[in-house]
Formats: C-alpha cells, structure tokens, sequence
C-alpha cells in the first residue's frame, strides 16, 4: 500500500462514519510546503467513546494494527494511539483532540483539497500546521519541525495570515519561537 492508497482510505473511512477530521503534520507541511520522506500520516480525529469499536473494526486485522484499548485510553486522556499497516511499513497517527479553543479554530478552518483525480481531504490550513509544528518543536526540538515550517514559508509565505499565527503563537505560549523563525528567514 502506497501512502495515498492509505490517506484515501483513512479519508472515506472518517467521512463514512460522519467522524469529523483534519489532516496535519508532515503530510500537510510537506503538500504546503517542500517534499521530505515521512512514513506516518498524522490525523486528528473527534471520535466519541461510543464510536471507538466500529471505529478500529474499519481497519481489518488480516491487513492492519489497531488496539481498541488504546483507541479508549487516547479518547478517555486526548492523547493518540497508531495504527499500523505492517505491509508497507505506514503508521497512522490518530490524535483526539481536547477541543480547546485552538482546536475549534483548526477545525473551523479546515481545507478540502483535491488529494487526487477521484477524491479529496479535509487539511489543516497551513497557518494551523505551522502553529503545531511549533508546539512539537517546543515539545521534543527536533529540527525536523523548524525545517517543515520554513518550507511552508518559503512555498507559501505571501499567502499566509500572518497575524493568525502571530495571535496563536502569542495566546500557546509559542511567540518566542515565531520570533526566532521570522528572523532567520
């Protein structure tokens, strides 16, 4: 299985359930931004308790690994649990949000894009990818975040709500890190 072969089918999976959904993480900086190997697919996923079985059974065993338990425990705490396609080696990151204010403001803004000629995606914009991968830069300082957002930057910089960044950043305690990234750039 190709990586597109499983953002199309994690896609119809969620809009088959009605589980609203957004794309994030290196598969959107890389799609805003520059091309870098990556293989998980990074998905935040408002999935209730009681959608967590018919949730993971989507996901046959023969072909995929997914713990229920962990997909409880992720739900019970906001926290994330994978699951895995040991076929090719592709990870699906699913991350339940908290759905605090800047998780309501990413869900609002949310972009469908045209992923390929039959089917589309709901995408966190690139203001909302840039504002977590600062998170994960603060979290872990793993270079690999700084160097997806200056990508993001570089490709679509004149595009971008700046301000929307800088109030985001500002409000998660983030703005000494904007500062730092404007200013190399």
């Amino acid at each position: 299985m190709e990586q597109s072969e499983l953002l199309q089918f994690l896609a119809r999976t969620l809009e088959r359930l009605k589980l609203p959904y957004l794309i994030t993480g290196s598969t959107v900086t890389i799609f805003y931004g520059e091309p870098r190997f990556t293989n998980d697919i990074d998905v935040v996923v408002q999935l209730p308790a009681n959608a967590i079985q018919e949730f993971c059974l989507e996901f046959p065993a023969d072909e995929f690994y997914v713990s229920v338990e962990a997909a409880a425990e992720a739900v019970k705490h906001h926290s994330q649990f994978n699951i895995i396609h040991p076929g090719s080696g592709l990870k699906i990151d699913v991350m339940i949000p908290a759905m605090s204010d800047f998780d309501r403001s990413r869900f609002e803004r949310a972009l469908r894009v045209q992923a390929g000629s039959t089917w589309s995606v709901s995408f966190a914009t690139p203001e909302d990818a840039i504002i977590k991968k600062m998170e994960y830069f603060r979290e872990g300082r793993s270079d690999k975040h700084l160097r997806d957002i200056a990508g993001v930057l570089k490709t679509s910089g004149t595009q971008l709500d700046l301000q929307y960044i800088e109030h985001w950043a500002t409000k998660l305690g983030l703005r000494d890190i904007w500062q730092a990234i404007q200013s190399a750039i």
